[in-house]
């Protein structure tokens, strides 16, 4: 049985993983460590945490902790993260995992040093709209994948979200924070690389307020064997009741034909070259949810959600941001 602490209770996300672990029968919570008075009583009122930690060194000097789930501000993470690999802790955390590519670098250092594994709440990658994706480019049926568009549009909600996505140094920019699901997933289903980045802007279009703030961001890259990809994750998307395909809408064009899904209504849609109609796949997925993934790759089972894929995808929208940063918007 894993005893799972909570450091950060800063992003609502965190509450999804932290029900993962109640409903787990091989973990539980020990307790949580918040210094944010108002964070602290709000995770409380909603889950209920328990706050037995005065400090994150006092959470981290016991060892009776195995794995600290972290969910601070996003500039926070990637140097709680190192602490507590250095701690000799396992963790997992909330996307994104850091806001720099030198944290990133340090976290892979200290986990392939002390043999500790690292992992994020990548949870789209649990649909069947993205199993169903990767099975039908596993087996060929589009031939070589040669051109993906994706989109993931959030709502802005200014005024709801944590104030502190607008404090300078905390956000860590657009790109990695929206982007992180649609790469992690672009390399899940086709098993290709980021390459080189043609171009990625970040610029500030509907937070009036905080001008700083980049609130929109595309960009074009280049992966494995020349295949292309074009995103945007920018906070665009109206403040409305209904669903809106955009959010998590992604297009694969390969030799023989294309596929498309949106987390919209968890579907596939196949269209083969010289087809008379389409094929429309739609089911359920049984892939364990992130955090159950987390502890095979501890125990040492085979996932495609191990610490080296979940690393890979963070590198590569630390790297698109930061092109996007040296480049203006």
């Amino acid at each position: 049985m894993f005893k799972v602490a909570f450091a950060g209770f800063r992003h609502g996300h965190i509450f999804t993983l932290y029900n993962w672990i109640k409903e787990s029968d091989n973990a539980m919570i020990t307790g949580g460590f918040e210094p944010d008075a108002a964070a602290r009583e709000a995770a409380v009122e909603r889950a209920g945490v328990d706050f037995v930690y005065d400090t994150y060194e006092q959470l981290l000097s016991d060892d009776s902790v195995d794995i600290v789930a972290i969910g601070d501000c996003y500039g926070k993470r990637g140097a709680e993260i190192i602490k507590a690999l250095t701690a000799g802790k396992h963790v997992i955390a909330d996307k994104p995992l850091c806001t720099s590519l030198e944290e990133l670098y340090e976290i892979r250092r200290l986990a392939e040093e002390k043999n500790l594994k690292v992992s994020g709440m990548y949870d789209l990658r649990c649909t069947y709209s993205v199993n169903k994706a990767r099975e039908i480019v596993s087996q060929g049926l589009l031939g070589e994948v040669h051109n993906v568009g994706f989109t993931g549009q959030h709502a802005l909600d200014y005024g709801k979200r944590p104030s502190w996505y607008f404090e300078e140094g905390m956000h860590g920019g657009t790109i990695n924070d929206i982007a992180i699901h649609g790469m992690d997933l672009v390399r899940m289903i086709t098993g290709k690389e980021l390459v080189k980045v043609h171009g990625a802007r970040c610029w500030n279009a509907f937070a009036k307020e905080e001008k700083h703030f980049k609130d929109s961001a595309q960009f074009i890259v280049e992966m494995t064997g020349g295949m292309g990809v074009m995103a945007d994750v920018s906070y665009a998307k109206p403040v409305c009741s209904y669903p809106i395909n955009s959010i998590w809408r992604f297009s694969f064009w390969g030799e023989k034909g294309m596929l498309e899904f949106s987390m919209k209504d968890d579907k596939v849609f196949l269209a083969l070259d010289k087809s008379e109609e389409p094929q429309i796949f739609e089911g359920t997925c049984n892939e364990p949810n992130p955090f159950e993934q987390f502890l095979l790759d501890i125990n040492g089972t085979p996932t495609s959600h191990d610490t080296y894929s979940a690393l890979k995808s963070a590198e590569a929208v630390l790297t698109i941001q930061k092109f996007a940063d040296e480049h203006g918007g």
